[in-house]
């Protein structure tokens, strides 16, 4: 928030009422407790199996998560002393379990059958107003899509489907009407999380056999040419994936084996273990999601087996320091995200 350096939001997906969890965030990285504000909607109560529930806007000013339980997305205005909700609307289907934000608009992944998506227009004040032309379907009607989310100039979306080994891509007209979807089939196996950087490389975790991540440069009109294919790891179940700001690296998080694996990312979007046993750093636990700070200085990664949130700082050669951990956190979390 403003009277901080910034701040860590995640969602309780309760049922009888979904909520975001604020934590500020210090100067050196520590969280601590700043309240909990209902989204007006409800959780789905069970992990949504998706990166991005919750998602801050460009400036930090406007935060929108996603109520599975009750077919919604929720906008609230982001100030100095908390939350203030704006609008509960409509999702545009069932189960929405992810959301983008990018230039006054915003992109909601619904993951109930059939699958989806659907946008929305948001003004200053964060309401929001559904846009002709933008429901469109996935590549199919059963995908088990994982995440949502534009492209560094905003022209292109992304969808992750697990279920389908592709990735789909949206062309986004200047009204925000949407053109596709686009069918590419993924480099590696259960393509998951996924972050862009500032060259338009995509980084998508692999949550198949091996674990790992691949790079793709995203073109023009929804297309993808891949650059390193099937980055493996070692470790397993790699389901979330970020990306630092000045785009030189990238983490992928191993739900399978409770660590972090670092990647260099070079200027052509090639992507390379930056160590060989491919492990950055260890978090326990089974890590559920993950978010960066708005300047990249820290590294957030939700332990729900531990019922923490575990801190690193990002050190000039991608690598990761540990931090004190935000511990006793509530069961049941969804998404992360950061400011």
């Amino acid at each position: 928030m403003y009277a901080s350096e910034g701040a860590v939001y995640v969602l309780t997906n309760a049922p009888a009422g979904n909520a975001v969890l604020v934590y500020d965030r210090g100067g050196d990285g520590s969280l601590s407790a700043a309240g909990i504000y209902a989204t007006g909607g409800a959780g789905s109560g069970a992990g949504l199996g998706s990166q991005g529930a919750i998602t801050v806007s460009d400036d930090g000013r406007l935060l929108f998560a996603v109520n599975a339980g009750s077919n919604t997305v929720s906008s609230f205005r982001v100030r100095s002393d908390g939350l203030d909700i704006v609008d509960v609307a409509a999702s545009g289907g069932a189960t929405p379990t992810s959301v983008t934000a990018r230039g006054g608009r915003v992109y909601v992944l619904n993951a109930g059958i059939p699958n989806g998506v659907s946008g929305f227009t948001v003004d200053v004040k964060g309401r929001l107003s559904p846009i002709p032309g933008s429901s469109l379907p996935l590549s199919a009607a059963s995908t088990a899509p994982a995440q949502i989310g534009f492209d560094d100039e905003g022209g292109t979306l992304i969808v992750t489907e697990r279920g389908t080994n592709r990735i789909v891509t949206y062309e986004v007209a200047a009204d925000g009407s949407l053109t596709g979807p686009f069918v590419h089939a993924s480099a590696g196996p259960t393509p998951f999380g996924f972050a862009v950087d500032k060259r338009n490389t995509l980084f998508v975790s692999e949550a198949g056999a091996g674990g790992g991540a691949s790079s793709y440069r995203i073109r023009d009109a929804g297309g993808l040419d891949g650059i390193s294919s099937m980055v493996m790891t070692g470790q397993r179940a790699a389901c979330w994936a970020v990306v630092t700001r000045n785009g030189r690296f990238g983490y992928v998080i191993n739900a399978g084996t409770g660590n972090i694996s670092g990647f260099a990312i070079g200027s052509d979007g090639s992507a390379t273990l930056l160590g060989a046993n491919g492990i950055t750093a260890t978090t326990g636990g089974n890590p559920t999601d993950a978010a960066l700070s708005h300047d990249s200085r820290n590294l957030y990664v939700r332990v729900a087996a531990l019922g923490e949130i575990a801190v690193f700082s990002i050190e000039s050669d991608g690598s990761l320091t540990p931090r004190p951990s935000l511990n006793g956190t509530p069961a049941g979390l969804a998404g992360l995200a950061a400011w």
